[in-house]
């Protein structure tokens, strides 16, 4: 395996020389720890199952695959055979526009109609798969009993609980969340939240789908809710200078109780921080009865359609989705495979997010089940009522200007 890693998205020449003697390219936003080993404990896997194929992994920071890589490299004259990408809304528009390659007989030789009939739908366009399912995992609340029990803090069963836990660490010089916000998208996870504990899951969808004006009553409603957490204190200040990593720092040296964030970050922490953690359901708003929605993103690969070698593309493809790999990936990962014969991974922090989801309607992310062209600029604006609650009436008007731009007047 050759493998390169880059700290920036320098556009990479995939040109046909690449490809001699069976060389498969891989393209790669797994740069964090568990995920690049993952990454590469698959290909090295594969390397040994497929001698005659070489597989060159180039590795490109997470955060500028997405902000600046992906769409110039899918638009070029050769790009990658394999890729990696995000399911639902996030990979519409790619879809659309015929850049990516349909995998439909891949799906038809790994017989993966049925045992992952749970995400098809999210990598489903017109009746044909574009995308292999790789692992999804839950959203929610990883908070520290210690720091809790310390504060004089319980769990919350409402939002309102939720809330009265934030004053209380407040007056103590402490925040019961934590986050970081400088790459903007971990705003677009309390929106989430907030949102489908406001209005439920499915006008949260409609309005990321552009159905639903930013000035409705009901999109009001929820950002009248957040103010009331941030007026509380739920958050620790700077968060907009920190990264979502960097946002751990409070949690990890008690000065937050909590991080309202994805599985992913439970094996970025170090382990005793792990092993004080715990884990809850984002809580209900006292009144509103419907199904709690939840976010359970969905991350894939996938081949573009600049790809130079399309066969051994999908020869890799069919032989990731077998459960003997996606079960050791999503070990390394610890997150939840699509397969529904999985193994079932021991971790509590899985567990109880497969649970929680069993129990649940799913949505993927703000950032992915909405448009990029409102989403990128949406969350900007989100991270700025953070930090200035007052300004919502402009920001909405804002948000609704950018869905018109979009999606057009309704």
């Amino acid at each position: 395996m050759k493998k390169l890693i880059l700290a920036s998205a320098a556009l990479l020449a995939f040109g046909a020389t690449a490809h001699a003697q069976r060389t498969l390219v891989i393209a790669s936003n797994n740069s964090d720890g568990a995920p690049l080993a993952a990454t590469e404990t698959m290909v090295a896997a594969f390397e040994a199952a497929y001698p005659d194929i070489s597989i060159e992994l180039n590795t490109i920071n997470h955060q500028d695959y997405q902000d600046s890589w992906i769409r110039p490299a899918l638009a070029a004259d050769t790009g990658p055979d394999v890729a990696f990408w995000f399911a639902g809304n996030r990979m519409a528009g790619f879809v659309e526009n015929g850049l990516f390659v349909d995998i439909s007989d891949v799906w038809d030789a790994g017989g993966l109609h049925d045992v992952m009939a749970s995400t098809k739908p999210s990598i489903t366009f017109d009746g044909a798969q574009y995308g292999l399912p790789l692992s999804f995992y839950q959203w929610g609340v990883y908070y520290r009993p210690d720091v809790y029990e310390a504060a004089g803090v319980a769990v919350p069963s409402t939002y309102g609980d939720l809330i009265a836990a934030c004053e209380t660490m407040a007056a103590q010089g402490k925040s019961l969340f934590t986050i970081g916000t400088r790459y903007k998208w971990t705003a677009g996870g309390w929106f989430d939240y907030v949102n489908m504990r406001t209005n439920g899951l499915q006008y949260h969808v409609d309005l990321m789908l552009g159905k639903i004006p930013y000035t409705d009553a009901g999109v009001t409603e929820t950002f009248n809710n957040w103010a009331a957490a941030v007026d509380a204190g739920c958050f620790n200040e700077g968060h907009q200078n920190l990264s979502w990593q960097e946002g751990q720092a409070p949690l990890i040296n008690g000065d937050a109780g909590s991080y309202l964030i994805g599985n992913f970050m439970v094996p970025n922490v170090p382990v005793e921080t792990k092993d004080a953690l715990d884990f809850y359901q984002f809580p209900a708003i006292a009144g509103k009865d419907f199904a709690l929605g939840e976010d359970a993103p969905t991350d894939l690969m996938f081949i573009p359609s600049n790809a130079q070698n399309i066969e051994d593309a999908k020869t890799f493809l069919t032989w990731a989705s077998s459960k003997e790999n996606l079960d050791t990936v999503n070990a390394t990962l610890q997150q939840l495979s699509p397969r529904a014969d999985a193994t079932m991974s021991d971790d509590r922090f899985l567990r109880s997010g497969a649970a929680m989801l069993a129990a649940s309607q799913t949505a993927q992310f703000f950032d992915r089940d909405n448009d990029p062209a409102h989403a990128q600029p949406a969350m900007a604006l989100l991270v700025e009522f953070m930090l200035d609650p007052s300004a919502q009436e402009e920001i909405q008007e804002e948000l609704e200007e950018l869905r018109e731009e979009v999606f057009g007047a309704l």
